[in-house]
């Protein structure tokens, strides 16, 4: 959907408290702390068990188990900002203090230039076209006047500040650059029918540099286009100035920001664009070394030179210079990017890191909130395993910040697998920043933390309550409830969890059960589940367009990534930049991979289609049986299920209406790796055209892509054989689990997914398995 206008710590204030746990998951014995914002003076916790997150009044509404512990009780609000914006950082050092002649230089493809046609400011949050200074290289205290800096200017041009004890002196071209368009853009886009345009390489970049001569008291400023087209914003300017000595400051040294006050907690003057080996020499640099370095050939002797391409998968950002003048990138500049001059012979970094130089900086980047702790909860030993929230209240306003308790010993047949990393791939806070989101400046979030509050990570967000339909983990909660009043003994662990320990996590288990969009998987997961299924365990996918996207962790598994591209996708990533930096894999769909969804679990991502949540049209649609469904191999799924056709079409749902298949639902494909034995135990009738096959399969623009014409948009019910007594049963779509509720948990939907799951954990032969 398309970004709130509101900005987001505006709209998180409108929440009157909001917090997030330092952990996703925990074990009992183990501690988590919880950090609180509100402007309530106080505030009031519990810590709970959440079993049903979702507060429709058709259904069971919210449902949880308050946990007596000391952690409950009464605390002293406070209030806490998002210190949005990315931005590297160099501790302060006397080669970085210079007080004679200097030069900066460096590559910039700014994206966000005041007045500029491409910028859409009409859409953003924040006015981004409006004038103001933006940061490139800055050793800059604007409230002491002291320092240098490379900025551009409030009207869009290049510009010098200097400061002295006479004052600041700045001098500017006076020529606006062009913003750079990044490549295919975020959601806002598309729901406003704005161009989507796709950068190659140099369209938008600039070699630019200023020196300071001391002795003349002259400065020159270049910004020159990396196209050789004709381009008006070329200029090369000398200035005679006043000042002859540098006042110097202790602020850090920053790349995409700049100071006001070297003691301020946030920088502000943040920068929106690319930036590539950004440089400093203690000389004025003659124009022969200027067009010399344009053209790539290095001048000798710099104070620093720091290579965005050097240990790329951390955050470090290594200066190549003689002093070693290292900085650190803070909230999640986008690395492993192309350089102004990538040759295009390559697409993986690995066969040339060098070109992959430049990192991507954004105003509204978040890698870490950074919040004071407001209290801490100690899991109890014998704390029953299950997705826990801390309850917090101020006044009206209540907030959930969510965490797991996994088992201390898992003792349980079943696994249930909170799909963390799905959750923050659609994670928001203050209506943005989840990998669904665009940036300021019109670019997708590759990045997605768990280190900030996510207002959809939570009971009482997404459903009725929230004027929507259950998304993500309130819809989940409909199967933990499910699991909670069929008394069923179940261990719950999180993607994070499996994503660190593998198959030897599985092991433990007999079932494991998915939530409802399990969409974004590791290769860890990957690889975990099919040697598990191999080796004889079960899974229950009970949910829709699973296992789809390549999702990766950072080492310490804060914060996920994605590279985006030929899918169904709301932004697609430049040629180019398709390999994450956090693990060096080659992102995208997992088809492209060569590991489709159908390959593991038999069905795989074909078509999707929203109605209003109101139910005014039926937007979903029953499941009518299929012929193996009454074969020795399938006849079992459906004991004590009288309906041939039409199943689930009378029962109501939580999720949108009309039957049990819907939203995003999955086929069988054998020329995509589904197994010659899957049992095609279903599948749906036919759907409207609203719903419309996935894009990443159609070859040809074709009027004949909706449901009312095209076959391929279905849902399969499947049920497929491992060796070894392994299987899979895959609902094939999102909705499979959103009339659970109904008559107490006891409908067809739910008899068909008790037999499977007794079935599977009995840990007896499946019937028909051979």
């Amino acid at each position: 959907m398309p970004n709130d206008p509101v900005p987001p710590q505006e709209r998180l204030d409108a929440l009157g408290i909001s917090g997030y746990p330092d952990r996703l998951s925990v074990r009992p014995g183990e501690s988590v702390r919880i950090m609180v914002s509100t402007k309530s003076p106080t505030f009031n916790s519990k810590i709970v068990r959440v079993s049903h997150g979702d507060a429709d009044p058709a259904g069971p509404g919210i449902q949880e188990q308050v946990i007596d512990t000391p952690a409950n009780g009464t605390y002293p609000g406070r209030d806490q900002r998002l210190p949005l914006g990315s931005y590297v950082t160099v501790p302060d050092n006397s080669k970085l203090r210079l007080t004679g002649s200097f030069s900066i230089t460096a590559w910039i493809a700014p994206t966000t230039i005041p007045g500029s046609p491409y910028n859409r400011t009409a859409l953003k949050r924040t006015p981004v076209g409006t004038p103001r200074m933006q940061g490139l290289v800055t050793k800059w205290s604007e409230a002491d006047h002291a320092g240098y800096g490379l900025f551009i200017d409030e009207l869009g041009g290049l510009a010098l500040r200097l400061g002295s004890s006479g004052g600041a002196e700045t001098v500017s071209t006076g020529v606006k650059l062009k913003p750079w368009a990044p490549a295919m853009g975020g959601p806002e886009m598309y729901f406003n029918r704005n161009p989507r345009p796709m950068h190659v390489n140099n369209s938008g970049w600039y070699f630019v540099a200023a020196t300071y001569d001391a002795r003349t008291r002259k400065v020159t400023l270049t910004q020159k286009p990396v196209s050789t087209l004709p381009d008006d914003s070329l200029a090369a300017v000398t200035k005679q100035v006043s000042t002859a000595h540098l006042a110097t400051t202790a602020a850090p040294l920053l790349m995409a920001a700049s100071w006001n006050r070297p003691d301020d907690a946030q920088p502000s003057g943040l920068y929106n664009g690319k930036i590539e080996s950004p440089a400093i020499y203690d000389r004025a640099l003659s124009p022969n070394e200027l067009a010399d370095l344009s053209d790539g050939r290095h001048p000798s002797r710099p104070v620093a030179t720091w290579d965005f391409s050097r240990q790329m998968s951390t955050d470090r950002v290594v200066d190549a210079g003689p002093h070693r003048l290292h900085g650190r990138a803070v909230n999640l500049p986008v690395r492993a990017l192309t350089r102004h001059d990538w040759d295009r012979r390559t697409m993986n970094y690995h066969e040339d890191p060098s070109q992959w130089g430049a990192m991507y900086f954004h105003e509204d980047d978040l890698g870490d909130a950074a919040w004071s702790p407001s209290f801490t909860f100690r899991v109890p030993d014998n704390a029953r395993s299950g997705v826990y929230a801390a309850r917090l209240e101020a006044g009206d306003s209540i907030y959930h910040a969510t965490f797991v308790v996994r088992p201390k010993k898992p003792t349980a047949k079943i696994a249930m697998l909170v799909p963390t990393l799905s959750y923050l791939a659609y994670g928001q806070t203050g209506g943005t920043m989840s990998q669904y989101s665009d940036h300021a400046d019109g670019s997708g979030y590759v990045y997605s933390s768990a280190r900030r509050p996510i207002e959809n990570l939570r009971s009482m967000a997404t459903g009725r309550n929230g004027e929507g339909r259950p998304w993500q983990f309130e819809a989940d909660t409909h199967i933990f409830h499910w699991l909670d009043t069929k008394g069923y003994d179940v261990d719950y662990i999180t993607d994070h969890d499996l994503d660190a320990e593998g198959q030897t996590l599985l092991n433990h288990y007999q079932t494991v059960i998915t939530g409802t969009h399990p969409e974004y998987i590791s290769t860890a997961e990957m690889n975990a589940f099919k040697g598990w299924l191999d080796d004889g365990g079960r899974l229950m996918y009970l949910g829709g367009n699973g296992f789809y996207w390549v999702t990766s962790l950072d080492r310490a598994a804060t914060y996920s990534e994605l590279r985006r591209h030929d899918g169904t996708e709301a932004w697609q990533a430049a040629p180019g930049e398709y390999y994450h930096n956090t693990t060096g894999e080659f992102g995208g769909l997992w088809r492209f991979r060569g590991r489709p969804p159908q390959e593991l679990v038999g069905v795989g991502f074909s078509a999707q289609g929203f109605g209003h949540p109101s139910g005014s049209a039926q937007y979903n649609v029953p499941f009518d049986r299929g012929e193996a469904s009454y074969s020795a191999a399938g006849s079992w799924v459906f004991d004590g299920v009288t309906a041939k056709k039409g199943i689930g079409g009378d029962l109501p749902s939580l999720q949108s209406p009309g039957g049990p298949m819907g939203e995003e639902v999955d086929r069988v494909d054998y020329a995509l790796g589904t197994p010659a034995n899957a049992v095609v135990l279903g599948t749906s009738q036919p759907f409207g055209k609203q719903y419309m096959h996935v894009v990443e399969e159609i070859n040809t623009s074709s009027l004949f892509e909706g449901g009312d014409t095209n076959p391929m948009v279905r849902g399969d019910v499947t049920l497929v054989h491992y060796p070894n007594g392994g299987a899979v049963f895959s609902a094939g779509s999102m909705v499979w689990t959103g009339s659970f509720f109904h008559n107490n948990y006891d409908n067809d939907m739910t008899r068909i997914t008790e037999n499977v799951l007794d079935k599977f954990t009995s840990g007896a032969p499946l019937p028909g398995a051979n």
